[in-house]
């Protein structure tokens, strides 16, 4: 027979055993990872300092203390003050036993909604990229005879015609760029994977940044200094931070804000897939910005291809993105309100044999 704190680290979704006096009595390993604290550390603060929640809880759950009955509360926000709140699903229910003494089960619904979207993007993904890539090389062909043909005509044209020759031009170089970052899509090896030091690719990123479309932007630097290596393959990863990082500052604009890069270990985070299996994603990179916010309307399909939040914006930056870290067995999610948007990305841990390499 199973121990009952066996039966208390395997649960799958946060926990929170709170006693008569709305003190934490204990929290389980998921709940570790969701509150980003120990149970150690958690064990006698008040529970409703360490949640936050988006409804009027107070009168339904002294009624269920006191009645002895759970307490169900659907879709509603729960921060913990580290992070954005998540829409989850609450479970409040007496322990038997133990009079006054209630165990909160907390399902972040983001997490039941990551291997969906996964698996959308994914498919989503390559029913475009097998559509373009059968198109692209038709598609490149004439609009080269255009441009050169236009290229033409303008020499023999006078000043207020030459404008609208320059429109097909630059159109028409416009639609090859976009088709060339289509095509990337199909021609993006598999990743070489080794172990990886995560603080070295994001400082790379940075730099670069700095020096260039970031160069408006202040960029704070939050990271975990005992981190593990990660299973990666580092130029990849480069070229995901890098977007991110773009994509922040483009959506600062012209007058800038900070950007933040932070690294943590989640060691309960695990991706799980519809069949059952899943593996540990301990390493997490958060590009943290205070720009404007994704656009209410896309927010859900940001990751997948030709959406986009900007004017003249491709929507294929975040759908290589995911690709990419889908492509590393890892997990990419954002949060987004405005004044704070959070791009995490989670990534497996290289194997303990293994060390970092060149």
């Amino acid at each position: 027979m199973m121990s009952d704190s066996a039966l208390w680290s395997s649960l799958p979704v946060p926990a929170l055993l709170v006693d008569v006096d709305d003190l934490i009595a204990d929290i389980n390993p998921a709940a570790e990872g969701f509150l980003n604290t120990s149970a150690k550390s958690a064990r006698g603060q008040p529970v409703w300092d360490r949640l936050a929640v988006d409804a009027p809880l107070e009168e339904a759950f002294a009624r269920a203390r006191v009645e002895g009955t759970p307490l169900f509360v659907n879709d509603v926000d729960v921060g913990t003050g580290d992070r954005p709140p998540l829409q989850c699903n609450l479970q409040i229910a007496p322990l038997q036993g133990h009079p006054g003494h209630m165990l909160f089960l907390i399902a972040p619904r983001e997490l039941a909604g990551r291997m969906t979207q996964s698996h959308s993007v994914k498919s989503a993904a390559k029913s475009a990229i097998g559509m373009a890539e059968m198109l692209a090389h038709e598609i490149k062909n004439p609009l080269a005879g255009i441009t050169g043909a236009a290229q033409l005509i303008s020499m023999n044209l006078g000043p207020e015609d030459l404008e609208l020759t320059d429109l097909i031009v630059n159109e028409t170089r416009r639609i090859v760029k976009l088709l060339e970052q289509v095509e990337q899509f199909g021609n993006l090896s598999a990743p070489h994977r080794k172990p990886v030091n995560l603080h070295d690719v994001l400082d790379r990123a940075r730099r670069s940044a700095q020096l260039g479309f970031g160069a408006h932007m202040k960029i704070v630097e939050q990271y975990d200094p005992s981190l593990p290596l990660a299973h990666a393959d580092p130029d990849q990863l480069l070229q995901v931070v890098l977007n991110l990082l773009k994509n922040a500052s483009e959506a600062a604009g012209k007058d800038g804000g900070t950007i933040t890069l932070r690294t943590f270990f989640e060691h309960s985070f695990r991706l799980r897939r519809s069949d059952g299996t899943g593996h540990s994603l301990p390493l997490q990179i958060e590009v943290i910005d205070d720009g404007p916010g994704l656009p209410e309307d896309i927010r859900g399909d940001i990751f997948d291809p030709f959406v986009s939040g900007r004017e003249n914006g491709t929507g294929l930056g975040l759908a290589l993105v995911s690709k990419i870290i889908s492509d590393h067995d890892g997990w990419i999610s954002v949060n987004s309100v405005p004044g704070r948007t959070v791009f995490r990305i989670s990534l497996p841990r290289a194997p303990m044999d293994e060390k970092e390499t060149e």
